[in-house]
């Protein structure tokens, strides 16, 4: 099926536009002290995805939490002053640099949805970094649940469906094959794997999955997928 038969585009947001990875070992190096300075990127992820598991409330203030959790684990500086600027350095996580550009490509042509395990105040900072691209959105205080709770996938079909939407005009693009390439998969969606660490080892800040899901469709960044669906257009244009 080519791209173009598509009209709207799901995305995971944080690990496929927002580059979390990059914002944790940032902050936690700058905040941390020497030994989170000296810290390997697995010496981060690891007891940081601990903390996340332990502390899986709403990420605009259960973060403050996670950074405790970690940091009592590790030994890095402690206290509730640098967790309180942890929590505030996840609301200014980056965007990956293809992000904007990809996706105001992408919104010419698809009805745009987020659909994010963040809380309604942290996908609007999310938002705000990457343009306001959406059309629409799903956090986890609408769908009262998280990825990759298969509810979460039901909630957003129920949701376009009201909308005029079949599940057979949606592809779901996402990073994580934990939250959602293989859950989305299993719940009928037509996915689209962003795989962002490709040639790095391991899954990095998040869980392994039990195991790869095929997607339908599998780039290495958000580019690539616009690049293709600007192909398919350019063709459609010539043929005509």
């Amino acid at each position: 099926m080519k791209l173009t038969n598509f009209k709207v585009m799901t995305f995971d947001v944080v690990g496929t536009l927002i580059d979390f990875e990059t914002g944790i070992l940032t902050s936690i190096r700058a905040l941390g002290g020497d030994k989170a300075k000296a810290a390997s990127d697995d010496e981060i992820f690891e007891p940081y995805k601990r903390g996340r598991d332990k502390f899986y409330g709403r990420s605009s203030f259960a973060m403050k939490d996670v950074y405790l959790s970690l940091a009592a684990e590790t030994g890095f500086v402690a206290d509730d002053a640098t967790a309180d600027a942890f929590q505030l350095a996840v609301l200014r996580w980056p965007a990956f640099a293809d992000s904007v550009e990809a996706l105001a490509r992408l919104r010419k042509t698809f009805r745009l949805v987020a659909m994010t395990n963040a809380d309604r105040t942290a996908f609007s900072a999310y938002s705000a970094t990457l343009g306001n691209p959406f059309h629409d959105s799903v956090t986890c205080d609408e769908a009262g649940c998280a990825k990759p709770d298969p509810r979460f996938f039901a909630f957003n079909k129920g949701r376009q469906s009201g909308l005029g939407f079949k599940q057979s005009e949606i592809l779901h693009v996402a990073q994580s094959q934990h939250h959602d390439i293989g859950v989305a998969k299993a719940e009928g969606y037509t996915t689209c794997w962003i795989e962002r660490r490709q040639g790095q080892q391991g899954f990095g800040g998040t869980p392994a999955p039990k195991v790869v899901t095929t997607p339908d469709y599998h780039f290495s960044s958000l580019k690539q997928l616009a690049d293709a669906v600007d192909a398919e257009l350019a063709a459609e244009r010539s043929a005509a």
